[in-house]
């Protein structure tokens, strides 16, 4: 879908979407097109109940006196609208439109708390759709809409501004594509043949193959991927935006590009699901092309863990003890408790090459956080005060809504083992919080957040900002959270 911006004026042809407040009253371009009309809005608006509530929305095929096609009319609420609400605005129109056959529209963002370029960034992040695989798909389920054009005061300024935030939705659309695709398409080295092209941009991509993390001692990654044809991979991808000589931040991704549960074999029903078990990798491959497309001032390093967890003659066993590149030994109880395991070793990695300023991980690590949030919110896990507030407040001003979990010495205690340094499951209990307290082990008392997005990476359902599928939760979180707090 194209996204074009246009001076203020009244469309020929198409569909005009005008904004009212709960109060019913016309401004702007909504005000013209309320006098041009043969029939009373307001009466209109009272037939069909419609109060002007926030995302409410009202379509009116062929308005007398008017040149255009249907007239889509959409509530702003009564309360001040921020960032994240203009966004959303877009992504409502688009979702309203993308299936009513008309294939032009026209969005007047002309009223008091418009932002023109954040309602344009809402609406193409909610004209995504994968559908490479489709090749029999009737018409009436294709999208209709091919264009939208956000009409403002100042038109040029606007677009310039939206050029970068473009960016952003590129690396949404990424990582919803990489979380999208089959087992069969992408698995370890071809994800890391797609980060490989993100060269392009600027990033620095190094790729490690299992003989030389054989060699850096990775026990604890390798015996995830030791059951699967597939050779696991490490990619590293470095963006240097910032002063010479700075630490990076450093984000640190799962990557299982297709998760079994190994030996300890998850039930059949729901196992597709699994191909998005890559989901944190996929969320920080998607923030490195944001921050490298919109030429971010931030020296970042990424590094992601890219395996695929079967079973085999050759998996790794319940019980058995593996190393991992820090030293410390682990007891595997539950291959199916893997993610953390990949994270070990590319914490350990991280901090040891590169000296980051701080780390942040991402994994769909524990089905456990979905009993514990659903899927509103990310849970965070933090030694960092500082770093937690800022991910929340990034959180709400993008609606990657992440909210914090607490870590303590005692529920360290329950990954404890008798046989190696620390086992990898603590039980039935808190099981999201002693995942955590097992990965804060391998950070070395570098400041870390973990993330667990294990309930907001895919939806069941249609989104304000996606359709059902992959969300991309995490990419404008992200790149916020840098913006504001770490760019000179």
């Amino acid at each position: 879908m194209q996204i074009n911006f246009s001076e203020l004026a009244m469309p020929n042809t198409g569909c005009c979407v005008i904004f009212v407040n709960k109060d019913l009253e016309f401004n702007g371009l909504a005000a013209s097109v309320n006098q041009q009309m043969n029939s009373d809005l307001k009466t209109i608006f009272e037939t069909a109940k419609f109060s002007g509530g926030k995302g409410a929305t009202l379509e009116i095929l062929a308005p007398n006196g008017l040149n255009f096609d249907r007239l889509l009319v959409v509530g702003l609420g009564d309360k001040d609208l921020n960032d994240q609400d203009n966004v959303e605005l877009g992504a409502s129109v688009v979702a309203k439109m993308l299936h009513s056959g008309s294939s032009e529209v026209f969005v007047a963002a002309d009223f008091i708390e418009a932002n023109a370029t954040l309602i344009a960034e809402g609406a193409l992040l909610r004209s995504y759709r994968f559908d490479k695989y489709r090749t029999k798909e009737p018409d009436s389920k294709k999208p209709s809409l091919k264009n939208i054009t956000i009409l403002t005061n100042d038109a040029e300024t606007v677009s310039d501004k939206f050029a970068e935030r473009s960016k952003v939705v590129d690396g949404v659309f990424f990582t919803r594509d990489l979380v999208s695709e089959p087992g069969n398409v992408l698995y370890p080295e071809s994800f890391a043949d797609r980060i490989r092209e993100l060269s392009d941009l600027g990033v620095e991509v190094d790729v490690l193959g299992e003989a030389e993390m054989e060699k850096l001692g990775m026990g604890s990654l390798l015996c995830v991927g030791i059951g699967s044809d597939r050779e696991s991979q490490l990619a590293v991808m470095r963006w240097n935006g910032g002063n010479e000589g700075d630490a990076p931040i450093a984000f640190i991704g799962k990557g299982v590009t297709f998760d079994t549960g190994g030996i300890s074999l998850k039930p059949g029903p729901g196992m597709e699901q699994m191909k998005w078990d890559m989901g944190g990798a996929g969320t920080v491959v998607g923030l490195m092309k944001a921050l490298a497309g919109r030429k971010a001032k931030a020296n970042i390093v990424a590094v992601v863990g890219l395996v695929e967890n079967m079973p085999s003659g050759g998996a790794t066993r319940p019980g058995d003890v593996v190393t991992s590149m820090s030293g410390q030994t682990i007891e595997v109880l539950n291959t199916d408790a893997e993610g953390r395991l990949v994270l070990a070793d590319a914490l350990w990695y991280c901090q040891e090459t590169y000296k980051p300023k701080f780390m942040i991980d991402l994994a769909t690590l524990t089905g456990a956080m979905i009993i514990s949030l659903g899927h509103e919110y990310a849970g965070i896990f933090s030694d960092s005060d500082e770093l937690s507030s800022q991910l929340y407040d990034a959180g709400i001003e993008t609606g990657d809504k992440v909210w914090r979990l607490p870590i303590h010495e005692n529920y360290d205690k329950l990954i404890n083992c008798d046989v190696a340094d620390m086992k990898n499951i603590g039980g039935r209990g808190a099981g999201s919080i002693t995942a955590a307290q097992f990965l804060k082990r391998f950070t070395n008392d570098v400041p870390w957040v973990h993330i667990d997005i294990a309930g907001t990476v895919w939806s069941e359902k249609d989104l304000p900002m996606s359709e059902k599928g992959g969300t991309g939760h995490g990419v404008r979180l992200l790149d916020r959270f840098v913006a504001d707090n770490y760019e000179g």
